[in-house]
């Protein structure tokens, strides 16, 4: 079965509802498809049930804004496909997405690729020991279900979503064993030399500065570390980290571990569109022009998968990727679309400058990027970064090459988790930089699909 709209969204967050209803208001066809039952994406997850209730108070002020994000989505006309899982994603503007059972092709004028972000891997010792998870996956528990740990509970590691979930699990009556923030200290000095435009984002510096109150007066045990491990028989029994070069421990039944998020490239690299290493965010982004358009006709981006800004600004980007479909499939003049944009680009100004700021702040530590031999870097084929640096060390100039020699990216993540990893490494030891060495080639499909399956889909037109 195939369906034709004038713009073909993937990813239900605040840059594909914010797009979608932005083109349905400009008289374009408008579907959104995405995996989850609900709309609201990672970042507005459940917001429809939880805004309402007791988790909705716990969850703040900035998650109840998602729920006027869906509500306007859900009024503007543009056709909603939740529960398919995306691909395929062709340069000509098909999107292929499964329910499970079946296939359909949505053929796009357009296609905006607004998959969000991902948590950044965080390969220390025990990482992978069953009790061992995201901060994110925790928040998503919390919005989906209102389930707060239990027992001892550690959050380890650097940014502002742990400050954030560590507010939200008080809100919501749970109880955390203590914080461990990994931090580096030059951090600090580092991003002081953005403080000015973090400063002209002074309501983003004041939720930080309360954040930062709160923990200081929740009483939860707040440790400073350069190094994080996990300890356990067939499950994480303790939690281990490092001051000064002295080692700390305690016991631990859930450690939460969080060190940012990057984008997830996944579609656009599978579609071959062309990606920058971003050296501050140390990670891969599509290249794009100020309105989403990549290198590849038909594909848009918008969101964090294009670049790590926040959800506010993904609902701007995703406004002006709508305006810009509606001025190329002729709807609206050039002209009217760039007044159109004009508020809007005022809008993302205020809340980009504190971008440079967060960005230096909560950069990665070091061995974060490249870990130590011993510690497993693809979690799907058991892959050590010793096994890595072994196969530089016999040929392997590349990601893809080490895909070959060792197994590492061939699993079912398909090297989402350890893609950016195997990248430094292979970096750290050809003394080459992350750009050069590149990342793995993303092959069809995106998600895993039964052959019976493929075997029935036809190609459109």
């Amino acid at each position: 079965m195939s369906e034709s709209f004038d713009l073909v969204v993937v990813g239900a967050g605040p840059a594909g509802l914010a797009a979608a209803t932005e083109a349905a208001g400009l008289g374009l066809s408008a579907v959104v498809i995405d995996e989850q039952p609900e709309p609201g994406g990672q970042i507005y997850r459940a917001v429809e049930r939880a805004a309402r209730g007791v988790a909705g108070d716990a969850l703040g002020e900035d998650y109840r804004h998602g729920a006027g994000v869906v509500a306007a989505f859900r009024a503007s006309g543009a056709v909603y496909r939740p529960g398919l899982q995306v691909w395929q994603v062709e340069q000509e503007g098909e999107v292929l997405a499964s329910d499970g059972e079946s296939t359909t092709s949505f053929v796009g004028k357009r296609v905006l690729i607004a998959v969000g972000a991902m948590e950044r891997p965080v390969p220390i010792p025990g990482w992978t020991l069953p009790g061992v998870m995201g901060v994110g996956a925790a928040q998503v528990m919390l919005k989906a279900s209102g389930i707060v740990p239990a027992g001892d509970t550690w959050v380890a590691g650097s940014g502002p979503l742990p400050l954030l979930y560590l507010a939200q699990v008080a809100a919501a009556g749970g109880r955390i064993a203590g914080y461990i923030d990994t931090t580096p200290p030059g951090n600090r000095w580092t991003a002081a030399a953005h403080l000015g435009g973090a400063l002209r984002n002074f309501p983003y510096v004041r939720k930080g500065l309360a954040l930062r109150a709160h923990l200081k007066g929740s009483g939860i045990p707040v440790e400073a570390a350069d190094a994080v491990a996990a300890t356990g028989d067939g499950k994480v029994e303790r939690v281990r980290w490092r001051v000064g070069g002295q080692w700390k421990e305690a016991p631990c039944d859930l450690l939460l571990l969080h060190e940012g998020v990057v984008p997830n490239a996944h579609v656009t690299m599978a579609v071959g569109c062309a990606h920058d290493w971003d050296d501050r965010q140390r990670c891969f982004r599509p290249h794009l022009d100020a309105w989403g358009h990549t290198d590849i006709g038909p594909i848009m981006v918008a969101g964090d998968c294009g670049g790590i800004e926040g959800a506010r600004a993904a609902e701007v980007r995703g406004r002006l990727a709508a305006l810009a479909t509606a001025a190329g499939v002729g709807r609206i003049t050039a002209e009217e679309r760039d007044r159109r944009a004009q508020p809007l680009r005022r809008e993302l100004g205020r809340h980009l400058p504190i971008r440079a700021f967060l960005d230096t702040l909560f950069a990665p530590r070091r061995d974060l990027l490249s870990p130590a031999d011993d510690v497993v870097v693809c979690r799907c084929e058991a892959i050590t970064a010793k096994k890595v640096r072994d196969a530089v060390a016999i040929g392997a100039v590349g990601p893809n090459q080490t895909k070959a020699f060792i197994r590492s990216g061939m699993g079912p993540c398909q090297g989402r988790l350890c893609g950016l990893t195997v990248t430094e490494v292979i970096a750290e030891a050809t003394g080459k930089t992350p750009g050069e060495v590149g990342f793995f080639r993303i092959r069809p499909p995106l998600k895993p699909l039964t052959i019976g399956e493929l075997a029935t889909v036809t190609p459109a037109g």
